[in-house]
């Protein structure tokens, strides 16, 4: 891995529409039109942020019948839940001095 590749991922995580689709995600599979009416977004806005994340592979889309699904991708799950033990270590995630 170089450094750029780091940035490229990262930077993907660092957008607060991005996360909110993922954390959205993170719960079960969803539509756009689930996702849009969960997260309060214009489909197209949500859609440009699900191509960001799928072209990075960290959400996948799967056509069933006139609607695409998306789901997380298998590799990033397990970062999440690094994230998540991370988070209850960390005095800035939390701001109570974990």
């Amino acid at each position: 891995m170089t450094k750029n590749t780091y940035h490229i991922f990262f930077s993907k995580l660092s957008n607060k529409l991005r996360i909110n689709i993922i954390s959205s995600l993170k719960e079960k599979p969803k539509s756009v039109g689930e996702l849009s009416k969960e997260l309060k977004i214009e489909q197209s806005k949500l859609s440009h942020a699900l191509k960001e994340l799928k072209d990075c592979n960290i959400v996948k889309a799967e056509q069933k019948g006139k609607q695409r699904i998306y789901s997380l991708s298998k590799t990033i799950i397990p970062i999440l839940r690094l994230i998540d033990c991370h988070s209850k270590n960390c005095k800035k995630c939390w701001g109570c001095g974990g």
